[in-house]
């Protein structure tokens, strides 16, 4: 059984940081695409960074380019998403999900293509 654990969630301030972890386990970890994404009150579910793990490329969307990091500790079946300089805008449930196989596509965020996704971890920041 596949499982996928989001922690590291939290409230800070803008500009602050925060460290999300996904913990994987069943699921065939290496060379996959996995991605994290967010999803606000009344809002639809949007992408924010993926990475093909077992050291593959690693895409953002437009909001999250040079605040957020997205990495991995393949030891630890681990995707990692480093957040800097948040904004009240990155207000979300934070969602891992992981695909069944990886390629370019991990960067366009297509929610459908993913089959794994986590509980979700609350990020709120306040201004």
């Amino acid at each position: 059984q596949v499982q996928l654990v989001e922690s590291g969630g939290g409230s800070v301030q803008a500009g602050g940081s925060l460290r999300l972890s996904c913990v994987s386990s069943g699921y065939t970890y290496s060379h996959n695409c996995m991605g994290w994404f967010r999803q606000a009150p009344g809002k639809e579910r949007e992408g924010v960074a993926g990475i093909n793990t077992g050291g593959g490329l690693t895409y953002y969307a437009d909001s999250a380019k040079g605040r957020f990091t997205i990495s991995e500790d393949s030891a630890k079946n681990t995707v990692y998403l480093q957040m800097n300089n948040l904004k009240p805008e990155d207000t979300a449930m934070y969602y891992c999900a992981g695909a069944s196989y990886g390629g370019s596509w991990c960067g366009a965020f297509v929610l459908k293509m993913y089959n794994y996704w986590g509980q979700g971890t609350q990020v709120t920041v306040s201004s």
